[in-house]
């Protein structure tokens, strides 16, 4: 699925194409810019996404095995969140509509 097909999927439920465009280009404007300013953004049920730091290292030329120098540098990190990895192994099904990571409503007190 690619940003169109996401524009397409949910344009219905937000009153259109164009508003469905300008809601995914905000929230992916918005996920960018705080994992460029150093923070983790949480989704409860889908995931979280973190920029984390790579130390330098040697690594080895695989065609003839010399030594190289890589350099250090901060690479993205997403960890799947329960709800998720359980739809996608087939642990839990996938509901036929609706939201499929909802959590499930509190039970009143009694």
């Amino acid at each position: 699925m690619n940003k169109a097909h996401l524009i397409e999927a949910i344009k219905d439920q937000v009153g259109g194409r164009a508003a469905a465009a300008e809601a995914v280009d905000a929230v992916f404007d918005a996920i960018v810019r705080a994992v460029v300013a150093g923070q983790t953004v949480s989704v409860t049920g889908f995931g979280s996404i973190q920029a984390r730091n790579r130390a330098a290292r040697i690594g080895r030329n695989p065609q003839d095995g010399t030594a190289v120098h890589v350099p250090a540098t901060r690479v993205l990190r997403f960890t799947p969140g329960r709800k998720f990895k359980d739809l996608v192994s087939g642990r839990a099904p996938l509901p036929p509509s609706g939201n499929a990571i909802r959590k499930a409503p509190k039970s009143p007190r009694p």
